[in-house]
C-alpha cells in the first residue's frame, strides 16, 4: 500500500507546487502597502500560505531537487515581498495584539529566514501578559503557540491544557460535526504536530479517535466535492503517528486535479480567467502540496500506513 501513496502524493504535490510557482508573481502586495494593510487576505495571507508550502517541501526534503528548487523560489519571493522581513516587523510593531505577523515569520525561521528586528521584538512580546492574554478561540491558540515555539519565544506553553481546550480535545460525537468544525479540528492538528514534523505533540486517544473517523469524514466531503477540506483532512491523516493514507483518496486527488497542477477548491466550475483561478483556487494547491509532501515523508520512512 505504501508505494501507491508515495507516488501518487509526490505526483500531486509536485505538481501543485509547479502551479504555485508558475503564478506566484499574480500575488504582488501594491507597492505602496503599509503594516496596517487595507486587506490583509487579498495578498498578504495567500502570500503566507505559499510560505508555508515551501517551508514544508524543504522541511520534510523528500521532494526532487526541482521541486527543492522551486520551494526555496516560492520562499525567496514571498520574502521579497514582505521586504525581508520589515513589513511583518512594522505590522507587529504598531499591532501588538495581531498575531499574523508571528504566524507568518514563523513559516521562514522553519527554513532559516531571519530578522533581527523582529527577534526582538518577539522575544520583548512574549514577557508580555497583554500578548498572552489575547482573546483567540482555541484552535488559533495553538496556531500562536506552534508559531512561538518555531520562533523560540514559546516560554510556558502548557500545550495539554491548549489541546484540551479544543472541539478535538473533547472527542465528541463525530457525526455532530460541520464544515467550519472540521476546518478547526484540522488546524488543532497542524499545529500541536506542528504539520507531522512531531506526531507525539498529538495525545493518543485524540490520534485514536481520528484513526477511527477521519476515513468517514473524507468520504462524507469527497461526496459533496470540497476537495479544500478533504485535502485538509488528507494532511491530518499524515500527521498521525501512524499515518492513514488511503491510496483511493489519492488517486480521487489525482484524478480531479488539472493538468497544469491546478487542484479545484470545490466542485464548481473553474474560471477561464487566470488571475481569478489564481484566487479561487490557491489555497488548495498550497494544501495539496503541504499534504502530498508530508504524505510522501510518512511513506518513504517506513511508517506503515492504513487505508480506509
Amino acid at each position: 500500500m505504501t508505494a501507491p501513496v508515495t507516488s501518487i502524493a509526490h505526483q500531486v504535490a509536485s505538481r501543485a507546487l509547479h502551479w504555485l510557482h508558475a503564478h506566484r508573481e499574480r500575488g504582488v502586495l501594491p507597492a505602496d502597502s503599509t503594516a496596517d494593510l487595507g486587506d490583509p487576505d487579498s495578498v498578504y495571507k495567500p502570500l503566507g500560505e505559499s510560505a508555508l508550502a515551501g517551508s514544508l517541501v524543504l522541511r520534510e526534503a523528500a521532494a526532487g531537487s526541482t521541486e527543492m528548487r522551486l520551494a526555496r523560489e516560492l520562499l525567496d519571493y514571498a520574502w521579497t515581498q514582505f521586504r525581508e522581513g520589515d513589513l511583518l516587523y512594522e505590522r507587529q510593531l504598531r499591532h501588538l495584539l495581531m498575531t499574523d505577523p508571528l504566524e507568518t515569520y514563523a513559516h521562514f525561521t522553519r527554513s532559516g529566514y531571519r530578522h533581527e528586528g523582529m527577534e526582538r521584538l518577539l522575544r520583548h512580546n512574549a514577557g508580555l501578559n497583554s500578548v498572552r492574554a489575547v482573546e483567540v478561540v482555541p484552535n488559533r491558540k495553538l496556531a500562536v503557540a506552534n508559531a512561538a515555539r518555531l520562533a523560540g519565544v514559546d516560554h510556558g506553553i502548557d500545550w495539554t491544557a491548549l489541546a484540551r481546550a479544543t472541539w478535538l480535545g473533547a472527542t465528541p460525537e463525530p457525526w455532530a460535526i460541520d464544515w467550519m468544525t472540521a476546518y478547526a479540528m484540522t488546524h488543532t492538528v497542524f499545529h500541536l504536530t506542528d504539520w507531522g514534523g512531531r506526531p507525539e505533540g498529538l495525545p493518543a486517544d485524540m490520534a485514536g479517535y481520528l484513526t477511527t473517523w477521519l476515513p468517514v469524514w473524507i468520504d462524507i466531503w469527497r461526496e459533496v466535492a470540497q476537495w479544500d477540506l478533504v485535502a485538509e483532512l488528507m494532511i491530518v491523516g499524515a500527521c498521525l503517528d501512524e499515518p492513514v493514507c488511503d491510496p483511493g483518496i489519492w488517486a480521487l486527488l489525482a484524478d480531479v486535479q488539472h493538468e497544469d497542477g491546478l487542484v479545484p477548491r470545490d466542485g464548481d466550475p473553474v474560471s477561464e480567467d487566470e488571475d481569478q483561478r489564481f484566487t479561487d483556487h490557491q489555497h488548495t494547491a498550497v494544501v495539496a502540496a503541504v499534504a502530498g509532501s508530508i504524505a510522501v515523508s510518512r511513506t518513504l520512512t517506513g511508517a506503515e500506513d492504513t487505508g480506509a
